[in-house]
């Protein structure tokens, strides 16, 4: 029981998901933190430069703006970094890989062109 786990844990898929998890785990928490230094403040800014900005009222219910427009600069930042950083590399990769495999056959060598040439002359008979 534990081979068939090791086995499974060792698998080049499951060891590549798991990095793919904790990098992407950590390179979302430098987005986070990149929207709450910079961008945040800068819709505050933007928008009246009071400690609440991003926010307006309606039968003082609070819409937080400001709250959504972050998250989605997050969002676009962290596809982006993604297909850049992971996708377009992965691409490139496996069109390599794939180039490879296509390989032009090696050439002949004299024994085998001359077998062959008599298999060829048999065959015609």
């Amino acid at each position: 029981m534990l081979k068939g786990f090791r086995d499974f844990i060792t698998r080049g898929n499951v060891v590549d998901l798991a990095v793919g998890i904790v990098i992407g785990a950590a390179f979302g928490a430098v987005i986070n933190q990149f929207t709450q230094s910079f961008l945040e403040p800068l819709i505050k800014v933007l928008t009246g430069g009071n400690e609440v900005g991003g926010i307006f009222k309606i039968n003082g219910v609070p819409f937080d703006y400001g709250a959504f427009i972050n998250a989605v600069i997050t969002f676009l930042l962290t596809a982006l970094a993604l297909y850049f950083f992971v996708v377009v590399p992965v691409n490139r990769m496996n069109e390599r890989r794939a180039r490879a495999g296509k390989l032009a056959p090696e050439e002949m060598s004299d024994e085998v062109r001359l077998l062959t040439e008599i298999r060829d002359g048999i065959s015609r008979r």
